[in-house]
């Protein structure tokens, strides 16, 4: 996992270096509400909970309709615990998740003031437990929504989130006839949906 995180900074690094000298480059301001999902493993589950997702992003516009953008996104949620039928983190279950994406956007230039985009993107969830520490994870991201521009720098935009992480929640142990008990990692994915509103800012 060490080595995935260190190549996806590179990516992300090197990949703004060579936006930031094509084109123009905006600043957008994220605020989002994010709905509750319930995710399941061996013998209990975990509900990640709803609240407002908040962040910011830098986006690298290649082309007039595509960009490159790498955005940092958290969110501070509830996060119970049930293992075999009873609550294991009662008075102890605030948690966090944190995203570094890479996203790619393609805007539907239509020559009016709203334009409707689609993206998506990869990157870390960073998930804070309130009893294991943080732990970093795969992500991904789609999304959809309408830009509406003004005569000004800044715009406006609408748009639905999907994140998923796939999170590491330990070992199985089966029986092997030639080597004996084998160990193979588990894991299980979140799903979150969103609704929010951009806030961006435009420089050449």
């Amino acid at each position: 996992m060490k080595n995935f995180n260190l190549l996806v900074i590179v990516f992300l690094v090197s990949v703004s270096m060579m936006a930031q000298k094509r084109g123009s480059v905006a600043l957008d301001i994220y605020g989002s509400y994010v709905f509750s999902d319930r995710v399941d493993f061996d013998g209990g589950y975990t509900t990640i909970g709803d609240g407002l997702q908040y962040g910011a992003g830098l986006e690298f516009f290649t082309h007039r309709s595509n960009s490159v953008e790498i955005k940092y996104l958290r969110i501070d949620t509830s996060m119970p615990l049930y293992y075999l039928g009873s609550n294991r983190s009662s008075g102890n279950d605030n948690g966090a998740i944190n995203y570094i994406l890479l996203s790619g956007n393609h805007y539907f230039e239509n020559g009016g003031n709203a334009v409707p985009y689609l993206g998506g993107g990869i990157g870390i969830g960073i998930l804070e437990t309130p009893n294991q520490g943080s732990d970093n994870n795969f992500a991904w991201e789609i999304k959809g929504g309408v830009k509406f521009k003004t005569a000004s720098v800044v715009s406006l935009s609408l748009q639905a989130t999907l994140q998923s992480m796939v999170i590491h929640t330990g070992y199985d142990t089966y029986w092997n006839g030639w080597y004996g008990p084998v160990q193979v990692a588990t894991y299980v994915n979140s799903f979150q949906f969103g609704l929010g509103a951009v806030l961006g800012f435009n420089f050449k």
